[in-house]
């Protein structure tokens, strides 16, 4: 079959056919055609902006939400801080305070002994302010002293005074430094442990006064 050839003259007034443009069909499965556009560059910017903000927004409102409860907690520890650091003997018991007293008594006692070992003549007067407090008109008190103590106080003190006639008794229950006065109508403690309890006593504004500091 031979092609036929136009004349360029014969051309005039003919114009190139164009397929139309097809841009927004989609053609589906089912052969309808839909008229979805394609996104472009400037309209999918547009999305990822909006879908940032909205996630941006949401996270910030519960990182706010979190950040709140956690100060909240925060404030509540500081002002438990601040409450015990103005009230800081409310949490002090009775045990705590017993304890810290017998500590005291304990280094007080110590202390006694190693001034005792140091100078031995303290008894002398102990025993000497003890019977100051004795009436005048007293007669044959009794002095009960720890045995090593009876010499020494022998040697210090006029036992044959005419005033009075004072028997000195040992006893070994009595801790060295101290000594008990009695006569037949009274008696003073003046032992090491009561005198460290009477120490102790206004120390703690007589809570713990009567207490015996037993001795070790």
């Amino acid at each position: 079959m031979r092609s036929r050839v136009m004349p360029q003259d014969s051309l005039e007034g003919v114009r190139p056919f164009d397929l139309p443009l097809m841009e927004g069909m989609v053609v589906t499965e089912q052969g309808s055609v839909s008229n979805t556009s394609i996104p472009t560059a400037k309209s999918l910017e547009a999305l990822h902006k909006e879908a940032f903000d909205e996630g941006f927004a949401l996270g910030h409102s519960r990182g706010l939400e979190q950040g709140t409860v956690e100060m909240t907690q925060k404030i509540e520890q500081f002002e438990q801080l601040l409450e015990s650091l103005a009230t800081p003997f409310k949490v002090l018991d009775d045990d705590v305070v017993r304890s810290v007293a017998d500590l005291a008594i304990l280094i007080a006692r110590h202390l006694v002994r190693r001034e005792l070992k140091i100078d031995r003549g303290e008894i002398v007067a102990v025993v000497r302010d003890t019977m100051q407090h004795l009436p005048v008109a007293v007669r044959n008190p009794r002095i009960r002293l720890h045995p090593e103590d009876i010499e020494i106080v022998k040697n210090a003190l006029a036992i044959g005074e005419e005033s009075r006639s004072w028997h000195l008794q040992p006893d070994p229950l009595v801790t060295r430094g101290g000594c008990i006065v009695e006569t037949d109508a009274s008696r003073i403690d003046a032992s090491v442990e009561a005198r460290l309890a009477a120490i102790v006593s206004k120390m703690f504004g007589g809570e713990r006064e009567g207490d015996r500091v037993e001795g070790s």
